[in-house]
């Protein structure tokens, strides 16, 4: 489903990433785990063409290395970064909807995606009509969620998606990636997080990032060094 062959990335003259390879495999649920500055958010920026990379990315057997950015998720690539950067004069339905317009999807399927959205998150079809500008930093962390399962029909990747969350939100959150789950056993999930006690039980495999270099783990080895 996704791989990176030989993949480095710098930012300036500084390099991030070095010489990754990773294959991450269909309907897999792979946590990222390393400390702030390991190359995490480097990681899911490259595979959404954020930075420039040596080496080369592959999707579906697709090579993507060069395609434009603003491609990436019509291949069906959802993306929620670190920081959920919603707009805060839309609504929250409206924030939800927007890649859906971006992407230029058809009334019937556009619906049918953010059907799918409140089934996984009602709390948010609750939220639809309020300014996305008054609502919490957790509660935008779960519109971010949203908004990126109207494109993540393939691959979901999500980035410290717990980080600032309190217990009952962070419990909340990992809820809905389970009812993701659940819902949708074809879909592949990234998810990145310096605490590796926040996935265990729910990550199929553990990748472990550190320096910019990419090695099999484990949530249970993690936990006891």
């Amino acid at each position: 489903m996704l791989e990176l062959n030989n993949v480095g990335a710098s930012i300036g003259i500084i390099p991030i990433l070095r010489n990754l390879d990773v294959t991450v495999g269909a309907a897999e649920t792979v946590a990222l785990i390393g400390r702030n500055g390991a190359g995490k958010t480097t990681f899911l920026r490259s595979i959404m063409g954020f930075t420039t990379v040596t080496g080369s990315i592959r999707f579906e057997g697709e090579d993507i290395t060069g395609l434009l950015p603003a491609k990436r998720p019509g291949l069906g690539i959802g993306y929620a970064p670190e920081d959920r950067r919603l707009f805060s004069a839309f609504t929250v339905e409206e924030n939800i909807l927007l890649p859906a317009q971006v992407a230029k999807l058809d009334a019937t399927e556009t619906k049918r995606r953010l059907d799918r959205v409140y089934d996984i998150l009602p709390e948010l079809k609750t939220m639809a009509g309020r300014p996305a500008g008054n609502v919490s930093g957790g509660q935008g962390k779960m519109v971010a969620l949203g908004r990126a399962l109207m494109l993540g029909t393939r691959l979901v990747m999500l980035d410290e998606p717990f980080q600032g969350l309190a217990p009952a939100l962070a419990l909340r959150y990992a809820e809905a990636l389970k009812a993701l789950r659940d819902a949708d056993r074809t879909v592949t999930l990234i998810i990145t997080e310096s605490n590796p006690s926040l996935l265990r039980g729910f990550a199929g495999r553990t990748l472990l990032i550190e320096r910019g270099e990419v090695s099999e783990s484990s949530l249970e080895h993690e936990r006891t060094h």
